[in-house]
């Protein structure tokens, strides 16, 4: 992955619209003196083949139960039909409160007792509370990571290979 470099671009702080130079008034609503800097970078894909994925038959592809990870939660692998399929990702909602981020733990948790590195990431919660609740239910694994960053841009331009080099 090759990185570009650092690029100001100038926002529109009441709709979004973003502009490679400061100007007055917002095109998209209107409104006077609502841009402000922002430093962005992106990072370039080199050598994808974006034509090498063909449409097959649904009946040509054959399920391979191997894949799954259990997460050691009778009544979650039950729901996720078996385990979590290794590449998948799961959503999981409800309202405040109830116990969404228990429960991911709880999973991960699960997943890190066997030979799989799990990692959290949590984007209004501090590490250390994550270690509290950690502790309180039980979860203690070295293969167990926990990344907390509430701002998305500098996770992903600054520190994103980090859970690549972790230790092993």
């Amino acid at each position: 992955m090759k990185r570009s470099k650092a690029k100001i671009i100038y926002v529109c702080q009441n709709c979004g619209y973003s502009s490679p130079r400061w100007i007055g008034k917002c095109p998209a609503c209107d409104e006077w003196s609502t841009f402000v800097e922002e430093i962005t970078t992106k990072d370039k894909l080199n050598n994808i083949d974006i034509s090498s994925s063909k449409a097959i038959s649904i009946s040509e592809i054959s399920p391979d139960q191997s894949h799954r990870l259990f997460t050691n939660i009778v009544e979650m692998d039950r729901v996720l039909g078996g385990g979590l399929i290794r590449g998948s990702t799961v959503l999981i909602g409800g309202d405040p409160g109830i116990g969404k981020s228990t429960l991911a733990l709880q999973i991960l948790g699960g997943l890190s007792d066997s030979t799989v590195k799990a990692l959290y990431i949590s984007g209004e919660e501090s590490s250390q509370q994550i270690k509290l609740r950690a502790e309180r239910i039980g979860i203690i694994s070295d293969n167990l990571f926990v990344i907390t960053e509430n701002n998305l841009e500098y996770r992903q331009t600054s520190d994103r290979y980090r859970w690549r080099h972790a230790p092993n």
